[in-house]
């Protein structure tokens, strides 16, 4: 194994939030994303998952949270317009949450 990579919550965190902003900016694909991470898991050294597991879950829960919490905020907010496209956003979080939960079982 060549290349290993730091698992510090800093480091995880920093990856996450890259791969976040390269969805939200259309530059990587949801299929991109999930193929860096296997990517990125492959480097991470096998004695090193279970703490790279720990801070790459907690930075999806907090991640999570946060925009759960926007979209809470949003949907709250009288003046935002468009509550309905909320809810569906809403709906297929859930739906994203529950097949990440299954992912992160299996690693």
């Amino acid at each position: 194994m060549g290349q290993e990579v730091s698992v510090s919550y800093q480091a995880v965190k920093s990856k996450v939030y890259k791969l976040i902003d390269a969805l939200v900016e259309d530059i990587k694909s949801e299929g991109d994303v999930q193929e860096s991470m296997k990517r990125w898991w492959k480097l991470v050294h096998p004695a090193d998952r279970p703490v790279a597991r720990k801070y790459l879950l907690e930075v999806l829960q907090k991640s999570n949270a946060s925009l759960e919490a926007i979209t809470d905020g949003l949907v709250g907010f009288k003046e935002f317009d468009t509550v309905r496209d909320l809810e569906s956003v809403k709906a297929s979080k859930m739906q994203r949450s529950t097949s990440q939960a299954q992912v992160a079982s299996t690693m």
